[in-house]
């Protein structure tokens, strides 16, 4: 049968049937995770959820919280959920395992989480700091009002006039 192997997700798709592997669910990424992962997810999407008006979505091979930007996601993978937390501070703490500046302001905190136990203070602090930032409109930055300036309108230079010179 003709068909073609997709070059992303190596998946054989036959021909005229749609294929897009970059769509997926929550149910899909979280289908395949262990009992203590699941009880994990499970209380973090409740704890997550619980802070107010946001949108939850999978996108690729994460699922990310946002309300007028993302401020944290989660990528299930096979022996931990890695939550991925957007802050104004750096965080220095054990559970923390890595930090990278996302942004000129935040810096991403990655968390890893096996178990539904981790899933409280200052872990959901965190996640309320990070909810409520998400909703603040920043300010211009310093230098950057929104007014823009006029400036002179450019003048054309005129060509030099000859000059004369001795003996002519």
């Amino acid at each position: 049968m003709a068909g073609r192997e997709c070059y992303h997700c190596k998946q054989w798709v036959d021909a005229g049937e749609q294929h897009d592997c970059w769509t997926t669910t929550e149910a899909a990424l979280t289908r395949d995770l262990s009992d203590d992962l699941r009880e994990a997810w499970e209380r973090l999407r409740e704890a997550a959820a619980s802070l107010g008006e946001q949108r939850i979505y999978a996108s690729h091979r994460s699922i990310m919280f946002s309300r007028t930007s993302c401020y944290c996601f989660v990528r299930p993978k096979r022996s931990v959920l890695e939550l991925c937390v957007f802050l104004t501070r750096t965080v220095k703490s054990p559970l923390v395992r890595r930090i990278d500046q996302a942004s000129k302001s935040k810096a991403v905190h990655i968390i890893p989480i096996t178990h539904r136990d981790q899933v409280e203070a200052p872990l959901t602090d965190w996640l309320r700091e990070a909810y409520e930032l998400s909703g603040v409109k920043r300010a211009p930055s310093a230098g950057k009002t929104g007014k823009t300036t006029k400036r002179k309108p450019a003048t054309k230079r005129q060509p030099a006039k000859p000059t004369a010179t001795k003996g002519e």
